[in-house]
């Protein structure tokens, strides 16, 4: 009595089978590279959107909170206006703002001087632990984010109208040195987001 050869697959089967297998291991592959791919670009993406909210967010407190109090500029024998920015000095915006937390109870008040430029594409926020500096007096850098362009103040003076340089053309002594405006625009134009503007409240 003969036995019965039990059953199998032939070569060709499993070739085949190989194949499929193959196929959809190649299929299930790029669905799960793509899946983190996109991944990624939204995480970068949501780093962005932070970035850019954190920098809005931290103009504008410095912006609402100006007070109207000059520094002494670095060699001691004049002043530097409470709020400044054109197109000649070394920062796109200095500002003296109130509202410096003190949780420490370190001997020292509330005002703080901060400052803005663009360098090598990167946004910075200055600002320093004394509020007439010297030369000696390091600065504090934040960098705020990259990528950036350009950075663009506008100032809104009573009456309505809007300048690009504060204090005003024509304005000199201690009025200058102290003048607030009531508004501020800030034009910030990144290299992935195109033009970005805000307006801030200037406190009175």
């Amino acid at each position: 009595m003969k036995r019965r050869a039990a059953p199998g697959f032939t070569l060709v089967e499993v070739l085949v089978a190989l194949g499929i297998f193959g196929i959809m291991s190649t299929m299930a592959y790029q669905a799960l590279g793509q899946s983190f791919s996109n991944a990624e670009l939204l995480t970068a993406r949501m780093d962005r959107l932070q970035a850019i909210q954190r920098t809005m967010s931290m103009l504008g407190k410095d912006l609402m909170q100006a007070a109207p109090r000059p520094v002494r500029n670095l060699i001691g024998d004049g002043f530097i206006p409470s709020i400044r920015s054109t197109q000649t000095t070394e920062f796109a915006l200095e500002v003296t703002r109130g509202g410096w937390p003190n949780p420490a109870g370190l001997p020292r008040g509330t005002l703080q001087r901060v400052a803005w430029r663009i360098e090598d594409g990167e946004l910075l926020r200055y600002h320093w632990t004394v509020l007439d500096p010297t030369f000696t007096s390091e600065p504090v850098i934040t960098e705020m984010m990259g990528d950036v362009e350009s950075i663009l103040f506008r100032f809104r003076v009573p009456g309505g109208d809007w300048i690009g340089q504060w204090p005003p053309q024509g304005v000199t002594g201690a009025r200058a040195q102290r003048m607030r405006p009531q508004a501020v625009e800030v034009v910030l134009t990144l290299v992935d987001e195109g033009e970005l503007r805000r307006f801030f409240e200037v406190a009175p």
